[in-house]
């Protein structure tokens, strides 16, 4: 009996992990969402469970998720892969060479969907035809042109470094976000930008590629980045993309997003029926509404402040009295508000993996400061007479600290959590990043398809936040603070 009972539960333990659900990630910008939506639901069709992950961070973020088993398939481009993961200098190896090194690591790469998104310099057609300006070199020439690359562009080495060398330029581009880069360049705010050769912005804009004479970019080819664990089912599922999207109809498929606005869901699902997918889900997966967003937001910021609250206040009461250990402790957590947020988050991935629980813990670190520092200041700065009138009426310590210092320090103290409570209203925006969800969510969408509805979607309702708890932390005042001590009463 005992062994039909344990070989059930053998059979139990198989079907369930064959049936675990799949999480597929995505970078912030139009291709990696429509291409990460289509392997979505082709593995749904194959009867997998699929979690989705999109609009993670750039290729650290993702590499770093898919390396700690948080996410188990991206879409990467084997020339980032081979100079900014695998730092391999500037060849690009083959799909076999590359597996051979990945498989070290427990990760793998399928064969290419079929297309080569490689990096291209744009410039506004009108202004290309004006200036007879058609090669990258040319722009050597042109040193008054307004040059704006989006960010990663600018940092990585087969990006503007490696392109200045090369070409010899000697101009100073600013940085801006991918998605925002297309609608400066439109309005003319810049004359030159970093694009990815499929892009339909490229269409939507009317923009000209500049012709890489020299042969600097290496060939990207979009390829699904997994773990070497994935089910050969799923592996099997997603081989059948192998070859099915050329450039023009990649650029075609995010043309369909970003100048018609069809979702990316919507996208996915004509081209799998449209390549004999016939049984593609009937469902579009769809972003969470406004007040899940918004729900999850609070969840985030709350959470991290309480916690905040709750180091940030005692430990200032303990070290307050001594002036080293406090400068020591407001210098310590002075240091963790000078990490980018951004940096922060990407720092916690190989140590606490994506979601909710490490952007918590970074909002954390961000609220102790201000929290720590009031406290501390407004115990520090209460008048020396009433502390030695206090000790004169006999008052023990924490008697002093009870009924005197601390109802005097409350206003100080409440004004540093509501700083705290604000700052982690507005850096939680950037948790999305991590896949922790929240109002960022729409955010980072939005700023993909530069879609202006989309963004304000998640901008609005922070703000909105942001004034909902100045009022909440006024109310409080009120009800806790003496009226004679307020000190943000304004003049009738």
């Amino acid at each position: 009996m005992v062994k039909y009972i344990f070989l059930a539960f053998l059979c139990y333990l198989h079907v369930s992990s064959s049936l675990a659900a799949i999480t597929i990630g995505t970078k912030n910008f139009n291709e990696s969402y429509l291409l990460g939506e289509i392997m979505a639901q082709l593995l749904e069709v194959e009867g997998f469970e699929v979690e989705r992950r999109f609009g993670l961070g750039g290729t650290l973020v993702c590499y770093e998720a898919l390396l700690s088993g948080e996410i188990d398939i991206y879409v990467e481009y084997t020339g980032t892969l081979a100079q900014v993961i695998l730092k391999h200098g500037n060849s690009t190896p083959e799909i076999s060479d590359l597996n051979r090194i990945l498989a070290a690591k427990g990760l793998r790469v399928l064969e290419s969907f079929g297309f080569n998104n490689t990096y291209a310099i744009a410039i506004k057609e009108a202004l290309a035809t004006e200036l007879k300006i058609d090669r990258i070199a040319q722009l050597r020439s042109q040193p008054d042109l307004r040059m704006a690359f989006s960010l990663e562009f600018l940092n990585r080495e087969d990006g503007w470094p490696g392109l200045m060398r090369k070409y010899n330029l000697s101009a100073n581009p600013r940085g801006i976000e991918h998605g925002l880069a297309y609608q400066a360049i439109h309005e003319g705010k810049i004359d030159i930008t970093d694009a990815y050769s499929t892009d339909g912005d490229l269409e939507r804009y009317r923009l000209t590629v500049l012709s890489d004479d020299q042969g600097y970019f290496p060939q990207y080819l979009a390829v699904p980045f997994v773990r070497s664990g994935l089910p050969k089912l799923a592996l099997k599922a997603l081989s059948q993309l192998e070859g099915l999207i050329d450039d023009e109809r990649m650029r075609a498929l995010n043309g369909q997003t970003i100048i018609h606005g069809n979702t990316f869901s919507e996208v996915a699902r004509t081209f799998l029926i449209e390549q004999g997918f016939t049984q593609s889900p009937s469902s579009i997966n769809s972003m969470p509404s406004i007040l899940d967003n918004t729900i999850t937001h609070l969840k985030l910021t709350l959470i991290a402040l309480v916690l905040g609250v709750l180091l940030g206040l005692p430990l200032g009461i303990i070290v307050f009295r001594s002036n080293m250990a406090a400068r020591v402790m407001v210098y310590c957590a002075g240091l963790l508000q000078t990490i980018p947020s951004i940096a922060l988050l990407a720092l916690m991935i190989p140590l606490f993996g994506i979601g909710e629980v490490p952007a918590i813990i970074a909002l954390f670190l961000y609220s102790i400061l201000p929290i720590l520092r009031n406290t501390i200041t407004a115990l520090v700065t209460i008048d020396p007479l009433l502390k030695r009138v206090a000790e004169a009426i006999g008052l023990t310590s924490a008697q002093q600290l009870r009924y005197v210092l601390l109802p005097m320090a409350l206003p100080t103290i409440l004004a540093g959590i509501k700083t705290a409570a604000i700052i982690s209203i507005g850096t939680a925006t950037l948790a999305a990043f991590i896949g922790a969800g929240g109002l960022g969510e729409p955010i980072v969408t939005g700023l993909a398809l530069n879609d202006t509805d989309l963004i304000l979607q998640g901008a609005i309702p922070a703000a909105g936040l942001a004034i909902c708890v100045e009022l909440f932390f006024e109310l409080l005042e009120r009800l806790l603070v003496k009226p004679h001590m307020l000190q943000n009463e304004f003049p009738s």
